[in-house]
């Protein structure tokens, strides 16, 4: 029987009706897998259906079925029923299978797909986290050393306005007459405070280099190298000094120092004031 004359016997439109047997729709249902014309015919039929029943009137409502028949152009004698070869019985629950296989398997590419969105939030949100501990330590660090400059400088307060320290303003020499610092000598504890902020910053491979002074005769010791003048923002500087003083000066040495004062790189020369 060809695919015309399977079509026109009439029984698409009672398989869609739903007026076959089991066994006549296991038939007909193994057609549409096998052969997309009558597929094809199965949809026009349920689509015409469709615009029918929409088309109709709640009170013609009895008459529907009786519509959709002339429609279809079936008679109102008894459907004519092709007898079709016995076939083993279809397995449903395969294609059971096979549809939930079908759910599942969608299911789990959306679970995927929500798994990944997810986790590209939290990756996120645990970036804005690290990113914000860092700010947090930070600023504790930022916190820590300005509460440390802060006691520093009021220590510092505290050691100038004390009436036995003694004040050495040191004048810019020759070398560079725009320099000036200051010592503040604490001789009670031997430490002086150098406020070194009037020293230019020290070329590269070059340091500060203070010294200890006598007069007569002239006699230099040195009170140490600047070695972190460029990283302190202070500028203030703690130096320990048993020598009995009577000026002080700076000159600009190579790193590490040097036995004897370089005189042509003297920076900065203050005398200590004789007390009355």
């Amino acid at each position: 029987m060809t695919n015309k004359e399977y079509i026109e016997s009439g029984i698409l439109e009672l398989y869609v009706a739903g007026a076959l047997s089991e066994e006549e729709n296991e038939a007909v249902y193994q057609k549409l897998l096998e052969n997309p014309d009558i597929l094809d015919e199965v949809l026009k039929i349920e689509a015409a259906i469709i615009k029918l029943t929409a088309a109709a009137r709640p009170s013609d409502s009895k008459h529907i079925f009786t519509a959709v028949k002339e429609a279809l152009g079936l008679s109102k004698t008894e459907p004519k029923v092709i007898p079709l070869p016995g076939k083993p019985k279809t397995n449903w629950f395969a294609y059971t299978g096979w549809a939930a296989s079908v759910l599942l398997a969608g299911g789990l590419i959306w679970l995927l797909n929500q798994n990944s969105a997810l986790q590209s939030e939290i990756n996120t949100v645990e970036t804005e986290i690290n990113k914000q501990l860092i700010d947090n330590q930070l600023l504790e660090e930022q916190i820590s050393r300005a509460n440390a400059s802060l006691e520093e400088a009021n220590k510092l307060l505290s050691v100038i306005r004390d009436k036995d320290i003694i004040a050495v303003p040191l004048a810019g020499q020759a070398v560079y007459p725009e320099a000036y610092a200051k010592v503040y000598w604490d001789k009670k504890t031997n430490n002086i405070y150098l406020d070194a902020q009037g020293l230019p910053e020290p070329p590269r491979g070059k340091v500060y280099q203070v010294w200890s002074l006598t007069l007569s005769p002239l006699t230099p010791t040195s009170l140490g190298t600047i070695d972190n003048f460029a990283t302190d923002d202070n500028k203030v500087f703690t130096i320990s000094n048993a020598n009995a003083s009577e000026a002080f000066g700076i000159t600009l040495e190579p790193a590490g120092g040097s036995e004897t004062p370089t005189m042509e790189q003297l920076y900065t020369l203050g005398a200590v004031a004789s007390t009355p």
